[in-house]
């Protein structure tokens, strides 16, 4: 059984930072694309980012470029979300995803795996 645990979420003031870790039991963890998605009270899932399968490869939404950054360690299973100069419109359930791809993609409909979330409050 595949599983993907978030976690690293919580309170931060607005410009503060927060790293969100999922672990992931997939296996080879390498054959798979991560990505991170988030959604907001009354609002959609929206794409995040997406890192490939060797971290050669990452996308972000422009919301979020120059911010947040992505990566993965293959040799522990685990892909990261670094988030820094936080704004209050961050705020949202943070969902890990993975996609058996060696492409990332912003689709939320072509990853196969998804975390239970975690959540993220920036306050004003």
């Amino acid at each position: 059984q595949v599983q993907l645990v978030e976690s690293g979420g919580g309170l931060v003031q607005a410009g503060g930072s927060l790293r969100l870790s999922c672990a992931a039991s997939v296996r080879p963890f390498s054959r798979y694309t991560m990505g991170w998605f988030r959604q907001a009270p009354g609002k959609e899932r929206e794409f995040v980012a997406a890192i490939d399968w060797i971290g050669g490869t990452t996308i972000y939404a422009d919301s979020v470029k120059g911010r947040f950054t992505i990566s993965r360690d293959n040799a522990k299973n685990t892909v990261y979300l670094q988030m820094s100069s936080l704004k209050p419109e961050d705020t949202a359930v943070y969902y890990c995803a993975g996609r058996s791809s060696y492409l990332p993609t912003t689709q939320s409909g072509h990853y196969d795996y998804w975390g239970q979330g975690t959540q993220v409050t920036v306050s004003s």
